[in-house]
């Protein structure tokens, strides 16, 4: 059997980033946030087909507590709410944007 080459040396680091990223949403509305910015909440939810309004909050509160969006709460009737990355979130751009080139190249559509 022949070794893999592994870009560390302990799965740690990627599992951490996986933990940040994964799941069918996040990925889209850090995607979203890095083509526009801000982005107010029914932007989102009208640009990410399927999402449900509580799936939608759930995950922008957990990139917000990761310290990956920011959310700008405006006081004013009716509320405003944006949203943006913040350094750490537009530190995942380079990836996000590797996987539109791996898309672009391997889709056979």
């Amino acid at each position: 059997m022949q070794e893999k080459m592994c870009f560390v040396s302990n799965k740690e680091p990627f599992e951490y980033t996986l933990s940040i990223i994964s799941g069918k949403w996040k990925l889209k509305i850090i995607y979203l946030l890095a083509c526009i910015t801000p982005v107010r909440y029914n932007m989102l939810k009208k640009d990410i087909d399927g999402i449900t309004h509580k799936m939608l909050s759930t995950q922008l509160k957990e990139l917000e507590q990761e310290d990956i969006i920011l959310r700008n709460e405006y006081p004013q009737v009716p509320p405003k709410v944006e949203y943006s990355l913040t350094p750490k979130g537009e530190s995942l751009i380079p990836i996000v944007m590797a996987m539109c080139s791996w898309g672009k190249e391997h889709n056979r559509k």
